[in-house]
């Protein structure tokens, strides 16, 4: 089995998540007591959360290449981040280490492709609704079309992340609204949602909405579990 190098923290919330979503892949896959072969770097959220809101990526991406190369020096076989908004500097990492890095956009649009999904909706952090550096990988690698909220709902769907999600916070005010927004999107074309941003899925479930919904948590969890396990599967 190969090691999984884990970037977590981003929030701690949602490392979990990760951890347990692996876990219970390699147990699904592998059967009896086994687990995953896991190397965790958990950063504090809370610094890179001050440079995300002074827009230092070029600090983020100091940071976070110092905790790859020590993922990587401990033996890890290939390496995940486990946030969608982080992978903004995903190409400046790759350029810093030797191991394989697995793209959560990269991963999402397997699945979406797999589905035959030609336009999806995206949730998310504002990066990663507003820049260009997830659904433009989405659009010019995978040829796939994205829809995002409009500006007002842009800011509730970041506002809850990081005022309740991050905290562990779950109100069931936040979820209708986010359901109405996940409506709004398929009304626009999208055949299916991405929920983009790790911490979602801890708010809204397939069994919210009728509309297909893209836990990239999950996902990208998946891909690890099937990396980890290719040689002996």
């Amino acid at each position: 089995m190969k090691t999984i190098g884990l970037i977590g923290g981003m929030s701690w919330e949602s490392t979990l998540s990760y951890y347990r979503a692996i876990n219970e892949g390699i147990k699904s896959k592998l059967g009896g007591l086994h687990s995953a072969k896991i190397i965790l770097y958990s950063v504090d959220f809370g610094e890179i959360e001050e440079l995300m809101k002074e827009n230092d990526w070029n600090q983020i991406a100091v940071q976070l290449t110092e905790a790859a190369k020590k993922i990587e020096s401990s033996g890890a076989d290939f390496l995940m981040i486990c946030t969608n908004t982080i992978h903004k500097i995903a190409p400046v990492l790759e350029e810093k280490i030797e191991i394989p890095l697995l793209h959560i956009a990269d991963a999402t649009a397997e699945k979406i492709k797999e589905k035959g999904y030609d336009k999806v909706g995206l949730l998310g952090t504002a990066p990663t609704m507003e820049m260009d550096f997830y659904k433009g990988r989405l659009l010019t690698k995978h040829k796939i079309d994205t829809v995002i909220p409009d500006k007002k709902d842009r800011e509730i769907i970041h506002k809850v992340i990081f005022d309740e999600l991050c905290l562990g916070k779950i109100e069931k005010a936040s979820r209708k609204k986010y359901i109405e927004i996940i409506e709004d999107l398929a009304a626009k074309g999208a055949k299916a949602v991405i929920l983009g941003c790790t911490e979602i899925a801890m708010l809204v479930s397939q069994e919210d909405t009728k509309i297909p919904l893209l836990d990239t948590t999950q996902i990208h969890a998946d891909m690890a579990v099937s990396k980890a396990i290719e040689a002996i599967s």
